[in-house]
C-alpha cells in the first residue's frame, strides 16, 4: 500500500509546469514498483523510504528535474551523471527517462538492495604517511623515559595528534611550551585530549 505525504504534493505543485509531469511519473513509478515505498521530505526534496532506509529521491529546478537512487552505482552500475545529481542528468521531459519496465526494474533492484541487507561498500581508507619526529621533542623525550615509553606504546593516531599540535604552534616559545607539557602529559600516561575522554 503506498504511503503518500501531503508535503510532497504541495512540493510537485509547486514545481515548474514541465517539471510536474516528470515529478508525476517518478511518483507513480516508485509506488507501482515498490509499493511498500514511504515517501518523505529529505533537504527539501520528495524521498522515498523502503524499510526505513532511503530508496532514491527526486527533485525539481527551474530549467530541470533530477532523479537518483541512493545507491546509485549499486542499482544502475554506473556513476551519478556529471551534468545534474542522480542518474539520468537533466531531465526537462518524461522522455528523458527510461521505459516504465526499465525504470520498474531498476526500482525493484535498489529495493532487493535494501531487502538484501547488505551495505554500499565504504570507500577505501588511505593511511595517512607517519610525520616526521621534531629533533626538539625527540630530546625532550628522551630525556624523560616514562613519557618515551608512553609514546612509543601510543597507535599512530594518538602519536599525530601530539606532533600535529607541537607542529602548529607558530612562535618559538609556543613550540617549546607545548613539548614541555606534552612530555608532562605523556609521562602520566596521558594522550593528547586526556581532558575530554570522561564528557
Amino acid at each position: 500500500m503506498a504511503t503518500t505525504d501531503p508535503r510532497v504534493d504541495a512540493y510537485v505543485d509547486m514545481a515548474a509546469a514541465f517539471a510536474q509531469p516528470i515529478l508525476s511519473h517518478l511518483r507513480a513509478a516508485v509506488h507501482r514498483a515498490c509499493p511498500d515505498a514511504e515517501e518523505t521530505l529529505r533537504w527539501n526534496m520528495p524521498s522515498f523510504s523502503y524499510k526505513g532506509q532511503i530508496l532514491c529521491q527526486m527533485a525539481a529546478f527551474k530549467e530541470h528535474a533530477t532523479f537518483g537512487f541512493w545507491r546509485s552505482t549499486d542499482v544502475t552500475g554506473t556513476p551519478e551523471a556529471a551534468s545534474a545529481m542522480g542518474q539520468f542528468g537533466r531531465l526537462t521531459s518524461v522522455t528523458d527517462l527510461p521505459d516504465d519496465a526499465a525504470l520498474d526494474a531498476l526500482i525493484r533492484k535498489a529495493a532487493a538492495l535494501i531487502d538484501s541487507g547488505s551495505k554500499a561498500p565504504r570507500p577505501p581508507k588511505h593511511p595517512k604517511p607517519p610525520l616526521d619526529m621534531p629533533g626538539d621533542l625527540g630530546v625532550a623525550l628522551g630525556a624523560n623515559p616514562a613519557a618515551q615509553a608512553t609514546y612509543d606504546g601510543f597507535p599512530p593516531g594518538q602519536k599525530r595528534e601530539y606532533l600535529e599540535w607541537i607542529a602548529e604552534a607558530k612562535r618559538p616559545e609556543t613550540r617549546m611550551k607545548r613539548i614541555g607539557q606534552a612530555v608532562e602529559w605523556m609521562a602520566e600516561g596521558k594522550r593528547r585530549n586526556w581532558k575530554y575522554e570522561t564528557c
